[in-house]
């Protein structure tokens, strides 16, 4: 490989996927500037800039500027709100009445157990499967059904399935975004074919660092769904136009339904409306375990998770520390960050110790699943460091001494 690229002088080096040149670290978490905040994932491609998460004047991310507002909110209220939509929706004669996608991790069994316990819904929950299951995973989806949650599980056609992951990961280095779109239609598809017009997800991704504006509405951008009736010219997945995914790779067009938006005419028709959660009720990942626990049998890993230190937050999908790893290298963020700014905000842990688990994990390799995954996208090893490598953007990385290394680190600004 060729280095000079990460060798020039600073105000020189290349900046790739639209990411702010300078680094700035959150003065209360560990998240930094370079976090893309929003992904349009129809719309994406390897060249797409991306917007990433904003800070204000004190240096306060998006994220830990929400968490304080959380504080300020009348979660009673907000409640009310919750229990008045419930009684708008709720049937009365034993038919479902609300759709929870999820994959029986700790959040959505949380959501699905108290929306139908506590507030006397009778929910679908919802399914994308998983790549590839791990023990764990499997074992607590199990869980979660055999505890009260009737579950319809979405399979995608496997041959084309992983395709789309291997072109997502050649050409956006982001394996997850074929997961990523059908986790977010298969609530609204089965809302617009079962008639069943309430949707809740779990919390809205604003409070992570998308546009924070978001939050103040309870509702989803269905936006997202669905736009009119969408030409498929304009449509991209795995980084490449539909057109060239039929004619070059000889993709069976009707195999492309699932990932595809949806008939915005239909959904009118039903009603839709997608709810978020975390909106109703004060949203703590922590708490959303300790309940998943109690209540639907849910279990952590026995082992710690690769690039984290956390046993309990996405374990579902062996491809899950492959995907966190790839925003280790694109944008110098690993997943021990991400569960470490979570867990600052919500008071858990300190900023210190957010920046020394950030430090020990981030940069783990995802060993584990390695050759699984290697296997079920159909590359080589070689041609993954190759793809790897040229993810790096020279603002962010350094080869020095045959090793690479991060310009900035949160532990170094700290």
């Amino acid at each position: 490989m060729d280095y000079s690229a990460f060798e020039l002088p600073e105000d020189k080096l290349q900046v790739k996927y639209g990411l702010p040149r300078e680094v700035k670290f959150c003065t209360a978490c560990v998240i930094s500037n370079q976090r893309p905040s929003s992904v349009v994932e129809f719309k994406n491609r390897a060249d797409d800039p991306k917007p990433t998460i904003s800070f204000d004047d004190e240096g306060l991310c998006a994220a830990c500027h929400y968490a304080r507002i959380k504080e300020t909110i009348d979660w009673k209220e907000r409640e009310r709100e919750l229990i008045e939509l419930c009684n708008r929706f709720r049937s009365r004669d034993g038919s479902y009445d609300c759709i929870v996608p999820g994959s029986g991790g700790k959040d959505s069994a949380f959501t699905s157990h108290i929306l139908k316990y506590k507030y006397g819904m009778n929910p679908l929950t919802v399914t994308w499967a998983p790549h590839i299951y791990t023990e764990i995973g499997w074992r607590n989806f199990q869980s979660w059904i055999e505890h009260g949650a009737d579950n319809y599980l979405y399979s995608p056609n496997g041959k084309l399935h992983r395709l789309l992951t291997r072109l997502a990961f050649e050409n956006l280095v982001h394996p997850f975004q074929p997961f990523i779109i059908g986790q977010k239609l298969v609530g609204p598809r089965l809302s617009s074919l079962y008639g069943i017009p309430l949707v809740f997800y779990g919390e809205n991704q604003a409070e992570y660092g998308n546009d924070i504006k978001a939050n103040e509405s309870p509702k989803m951008d269905m936006s997202f769904f669905y736009s009119g009736k969408p030409d498929r010219s304009d449509l991209f997945l795995g980084g490449l136009p539909v057109s060239e995914l039929i004619e070059r790779h000889s993709v069976d067009a009707r195999d492309l339904n699932p990932y595809l938006p949806l008939d915005g005419e239909k959904l009118h028709r039903v009603g839709t409306e997608v709810h978020y959660l975390g909106y109703y009720l004060k949203w703590d990942p922590q708490e959303c375990f300790y309940y998943a626990v109690e209540n639907t049998g849910f279990q952590p890993n026995v082992e710690r998770t690769e690039g984290s230190y956390s046993k309990y937050s996405s374990i579902d999908d062996r491809i899950d520390p492959l995907h966190y790893y790839t925003t280790y290298i694109k944008f110098g963020i690993g997943r021990a960050t991400y569960d470490a700014a979570q867990e600052i905000r919500n008071k858990k842990i300190t900023r210190e110790e957010g920046v020394a688990l950030a430090r020990r994990y981030d940069a783990e390799f995802p060993a584990k699943y390695f050759k699984d995954i290697l296997d079920y996208m159909g590359i080589t090893q070689e041609r993954f460091n190759e793809v790897i490598d040229g993810a790096r953007s020279p603002h962010l990385w350094q080869h020095a001494s045959g090793e690479w290394k991060l310009r900035h680190a949160v532990w170094h600004e700290s």
